[in-house]
């Protein structure tokens, strides 16, 4: 599936609660179902600078293709990193690094969050980015 399908099915699945409660509760139930970051990376080299909690993310390539793991200590933003991998983890740097990320706008995610949560949104998404340049120059 790719990056844009991924998106859309999540917009899809988002256009199924009436209200922002919902879906904040959706968000809450993805955080809680993302597999857990092995302890080795839990590191402060791996937390997002600008986010209100701490957020881990790391990143491997794996046959060509990033594999993004993360943790959070605040449920909604661990639901929030969640969407982030399953959009693009398990694609190539270059598809990682390019992605336009319409889905967080489509589903209102950054104008229902905090300031400082809608911020470390987008410091997250700036990291993975980042991975995604990184191993390009590695490919």
């Amino acid at each position: 599936m790719t990056i844009e399908e991924k998106q859309n099915q999540i917009i899809d699945e988002f256009s199924m609660f009436s209200d922002w409660m919902e879906k904040y509760e959706y968000i809450i139930e993805l955080g809680k179902d993302l597999p857990l970051i092995d302890a080795q990376y839990k590191t402060p080299e791996n937390i997002i600078k600008g986010c209100q909690s701490q957020v881990w993310l790391h990143a491997d390539l794996v046959d060509g293709k990033i594999v993004f793991t993360a943790d959070s200590d605040a449920v909604i933003t661990k639901g929030i990193i969640s969407l982030l991998i399953s959009v693009l983890s398990g694609h190539s740097p270059k598809e990682v690094a390019e992605a336009e990320l319409f889905f967080i706008d489509k589903i209102g995610l950054k104008e229902h969050l905090s300031p400082t949560r809608s911020n470390g949104l987008l410091s997250m998404v700036k990291q993975m980015k980042m991975y995604g340049i990184a191993f390009q120059a590695k490919v």
